[in-house]
């Protein structure tokens, strides 16, 4: 029996918005082969992309363009086999990266931080391309940026520690997302204003799935430029703050 996806399936015009597995067909009682063997390279993909490491090298070496300083920092979580057995230690900065920071007395408006999060992969290749346009619109904005940091084995949490030992007004902390079975290479961006340890996830707000075949990295640069201008502009950050930027005209 040869495999069938269906053209004629009633969900098959889907396919063209989506790379979710939508009307795939059949063979017997299975899917066909060819979409079965897909599903298992995707989740290899997945697999890889949780294993990843950050580029530190490399992600230094893009950075200089916009000449800022470069921290590298590190979680409480001493590896990764750590990192995914406990979330609540790639949260926490390691008393190395605590001491780094100390000391930073004044005021910064922005601090931006790059975590390789649960896809290392999605970092490494789409932070540079976000930050070469989000970090001019801060400059012509005449915002102050902290040091940039690199934080190996750390989850979303850690942001508010590392941008309240910087000093910094407002925090935009860079991740790769969990990976999907559609996507191992999203990255997400969380803005928290007055960043203070502490905080849980209603006080930040997320633009996702930040990527090529995503969310285009001009367009999540100025949605992130958007809602940093209304954080600032409210004092606030999180479930208080509407991204009504489509409502504006």
């Amino acid at each position: 029996m040869t495999d069938k996806v269906s053209t004629n399936h009633p969900l098959a015009f889907l396919r063209e918005f989506t790379a979710a597995r939508i009307a795939i067909g059949r063979v017997g009682n299975s899917i066909p082969l060819k979409q079965s063997m897909e599903f298992k390279l995707a989740h290899a993909h997945a697999r890889d992309a949780v294993y990843s490491t950050l580029d530190v090298d490399g992600l230094i070496s893009k950075f200089k363009v916009f000449e800022l300083p470069v921290f590298q920092v590190y979680s409480q979580a001493v590896n990764r086999q750590k990192y995914l057995k406990r979330p609540d230690l790639g949260r926490l900065l390691s008393d190395e990266s605590k001491e780094l920071l100390t000391g930073f007395t004044t005021s910064l408006d922005v601090a931006i931080i790059i975590v390789d999060g649960l896809s290392a992969t999605a970092v490494n290749e789409n932070a540079p391309g976000l930050l070469k346009i989000l970090i001019p619109l801060l400059t012509a904005a005449k915002m102050s940026i902290a040091p940039l940091c690199l934080v190996e084995q750390g989850r979303v949490a850690i942001g508010d520690d590392i941008a309240s030992g910087l000093n910094a007004k407002l925090s935009v902390l860079l991740i790769g997302e969990r990976p999907g079975l559609s996507s191992a290479d999203s990255m997400g961006a969380y803005l928290t204003y007055n960043p203070q340890p502490g905080l849980t996830d209603e006080s930040r707000n997320c633009v996702s799935n930040i990527r090529k075949e995503g969310l285009k990295y001009k367009q999540a640069a100025e949605k992130i430029f958007y809602l940093i201008n209304e954080s600032f502009k409210r004092k606030l950050s999180g479930v208080a703050l509407k991204d009504n930027a489509g409502l504006l005209g």
